[in-house]
């Protein structure tokens, strides 16, 4: 079972144009899911926008991107969060509780359409972080 650390950028309808950039300098493989192919796109949203773009290297890196709805807030600068995500769940579940303890939670730690458990929270010192535990782990 493995676990990986990794940053998680967030534009306004300029996620997957992040993305190319990003892979033109790194290099490696883009995946890209919109809102729209997962039914209706969430107010302020288009369709075409993602909701969920990776881009992986052949040096380990992974980064990961998305476009925040304009019914969120989103402030340049501090667009970044830390994503934890992979198919340990045990560990995964700790890590979730200990960074919500005496922190905020955004979105709870729950099975989503996409079939993976997600939550969101900030931890006390108010750095935002996604969990998301792979389906079927």
């Amino acid at each position: 079972m493995a676990s990986r650390l990794n940053p998680y950028l967030n534009f306004r309808g300029q996620a997957r144009e992040a993305l190319d950039f990003y892979a033109s300098v790194f290099g490696g493989d883009v995946a890209v899911s919109t809102f729209g192919e997962f039914g209706d796109p969430p107010p302020g949203s288009q369709a075409t926008d993602v909701m969920h773009g990776q881009l992986e290297t052949s040096m380990g890196f992974t980064l990961m991107v998305s476009d925040v709805p304009s019914s969120m807030e989103l402030t340049v600068g501090d667009n970044i969060t830390v994503s934890l995500s992979g198919d340990d769940v045990d560990a995964l579940h700790g890590y979730w509780e200990r960074l919500s303890a005496d922190g905020t939670v955004v979105f709870p730690l729950e099975r989503q359409m996409w079939g993976d458990e997600f939550g969101q929270c900030k931890d006390r010192f108010g750095v935002p972080w996604l969990v998301n535990i792979t389906a079927g782990a």
